[in-house]
């Protein structure tokens, strides 16, 4: 029988989950420098919108201990419901599992703050339930080097797929011949991939001999 995970994830076969992106969880994380795990964030987040994937935003006791989700964030997704919890565990809230049912895709993208905790929690009930979980290392992030290590091992143990941001978003191209996401996709490899995007930028103003991107084009 074909395995479900050697498909590659397209816009249409996954849902993305963003888990507890806010301020009092980013002060925990120890295991990646936190302004490059914001620009991971952001950029696998620009990358479910422009290949219009479903995505679920939750977050955990935000006026009483972890502040709002991150404004930049929310930006992305100008008002799109947050669904808050008490739980540590996405996977208690029935309201965020109604949601995923009525999306009614298998594949899940989970991306979550803390590692050990709100990442492994709700993908391993989640697998239990039937779901793929694919999770997204570099835009999650623990308490410690081994806290999060040891946690995407677990997953990975468990069954769960492990990707980064960058390549859910060169996942969702897959082919540059596909004009209609291409000016896109090279948006935000510009605006979030580093070195990558550093290197678009010189290809196209030395090797074709294009105008330099200006910052209201990138």
């Amino acid at each position: 029988m074909k395995n479900p995970k050697h498909e590659l994830l397209t816009p249409d076969n996954c849902a993305l989950i963003l888990i507890d992106h806010q301020p009092q969880m980013t002060f925990g994380v120890a295991n990646i420098d936190r302004q490059l795990l914001k620009n991971n964030v952001l950029g696998l987040a620009k990358s479910a919108k422009h290949f219009k994937v479903p995505t679920v935003l939750t977050s955990v006791e935000t006026e009483s201990f972890s502040g709002y989700i991150w404004p930049e964030l929310l930006d992305v997704f100008p008002g799109q419901r947050v669904f808050e919890r008490t739980s540590m565990n996405t996977w208690d809230s029935e309201e965020v599992k109604a949601e995923l049912k009525r999306i009614g895709r298998k594949k899940l993208v989970i991306a979550a703050l803390w590692t050990e905790v709100c990442l492994n929690f709700p993908a391993l009930e989640a697998m239990d339930d039937g779901y793929e979980v694919y999770f997204v290392e570099d835009a999650s992030g623990g308490t410690s080097v081994s806290a999060h290590n040891l946690s995407i091992q677990r997953l990975i143990q468990a069954g769960a797929v492990p990707v980064t941001w960058q390549q859910f978003l060169l996942e969702m191209q897959r082919d540059w011949a596909k004009k209609e996401t291409y000016d896109g996709t090279i948006k935000i490899v510009q605006e979030h991939s580093g070195a990558y995007g550093v290197g678009v930028e010189y290809a196209k103003t030395m090797v074709h001999k294009m105008p330099p991107t200006r910052k209201n084009e990138a």
